[in-house]
């Protein structure tokens, strides 16, 4: 099958983080087994999502590992001119959710390993699709803890995010947190004598602000990186019942994208030991004042020499000489550091045309990673 039909018939799978994808998951295992390889699906506790492991080739031995993940963001709220879960094709482009991000590689990886059937690896081919990367690498974590007890780990790993074919070597950890400060309800005409909780969240978030001026200033720097320090940002806030009560709680979330270098459980203490002195200076007067602050999420950085096996492997296989470092986050740093698996990341389109209505990928970057994947193929049936 061409690269193109399958991505056409993944697209067509509404596989939004919120929604089920094991029909899409059923749908590549059924093409991955008709291909002769050997299948395992790790299934979450609804029964409604899954991620797949795959190998082709033989199976006593460790081999390169294609990682990608199978769902999208929501198309709500965005004006589309193509319908989102139909693949159209115009001016060298194919619009759809996901095209780039990242069902594209997705469709060249089931290509590559419906190709393998008819070649004698040496090196085995391995193929992992997981769900709900797009809501901070959730559903990865399962297939990891089943490789964690297998034989044997792969021997190398792509994750095909969309780089333009550039071989990245590194991204950010992501750290997100729940922030909950909680004061005292009163009426607003007589509000200097109740605890407004916005204003507490307001203090913390320019706590927050502040760190994060400090560490632009002063912190470790990587310049490979768009923004070449570590950043702290607040995303959502939400308190308050009417506009003549002083709110009793108020929540908001922020999150800490940390430089490899950085430690963002270090920077979590700074913003707690802020905290603590805040609220002793509060309770001398409102001895119910709290603020809690709770990690809901987080996923490791990724930082692979620029000199190891699998950036020269990547690079041979892409004609590349260079190598970059991207801004988003991808499981990569989960398959580093838990399998300690040497990892870059490598896949066609561009994130810039990710998570926005009439998204695209170009045919000129599904044939480049097509390349790619015929170059790892020889290089398999060779022994690496």
């Amino acid at each position: 099958m061409l690269t193109k039909d399958l991505l056409r018939d993944l697209i067509a799978f509404p596989t939004i983080s919120a929604d089920p994808n094991l029909a899409l998951i059923t749908y590549c295992a059924d093409l991955l087994r008709d291909a002769g390889a050997e299948v395992t699906l790790i299934k979450d506790e609804t029964g409604q999502k899954a991620n797949l492991y795959a190998t082709v080739g033989p199976t006593d031995r460790p081999g390169v590992l294609l990682s990608g993940h199978t769902d999208v963001v929501p198309v709500a709220g965005q004006d589309w001119t193509v319908p989102p879960f139909e693949m159209t094709e115009g001016d060298g482009k194919l619009f759809g959710r996901g095209t780039t991000d990242m069902k594209g590689f997705v469709a060249s990886a089931l290509r590559t390993a419906i190709k393998a059937a008819d070649l004698q690896l040496e090196t085995p081919l391995h193929i992992a699709l997981s769900y709900d990367e797009e809501v901070g690498c959730v559903g990865v974590r399962s297939l990891i803890d089943m490789l964690a007890q297998a034989p044997f780990t792969p021997q190398f790993c792509i994750v095909g995010e969309p780089t333009s074919m550039a071989v990245a070597t590194g991204h950010k950890g992501k750290t997100a947190a729940r922030v909950t400060t909680t004061g005292r309800e009163g009426h607003s005409a007589l509000a200097p004598t109740a605890l407004n909780a916005i204003y507490m969240a307001c203090d913390m978030i320019g706590t927050i602000r502040e760190i994060q001026d400090d560490i632009a200033a002063s912190g470790t720097r990587d310049a490979d990186y768009d923004v070449p320090y570590t950043t702290l940002h607040v995303g959502t806030l939400s308190g308050g019942t009417a506009l003549n009560i002083v709110p009793n709680k108020t929540t908001f979330m922020f999150e800490i994208r940390a430089l490899p270098q950085d430690d963002p459980k270090a920077i979590l203490a700074r913003i707690e030991g802020c905290r603590d002195r805040y609220l002793a200076d509060l309770r001398k007067t409102f001895p119910m004042a709290d603020i809690t602050i709770e990690v809901t999420n987080s996923y490791p950085s990724l930082n692979t020499p620029v000199n190891s096996e699998v950036t020269r492997l990547a690079q041979s296989l892409t004609g590349a000489n260079t190598t970059i470092k991207v801004a988003f986050g991808t499981e990569g740093g989960l398959f580093s550091s838990q399998l300690g698996v040497p990892t870059v990341v490598c896949g066609p389109g561009s994130m810039a045309q990710g998570h926005k209505p009439d998204e695209y990928i170009t045919t000129a970057q599904l044939d480049a990673c097509d390349a790619m994947m015929d170059a790892l193929l020889q290089r398999l049936s060779a022994g690496l």
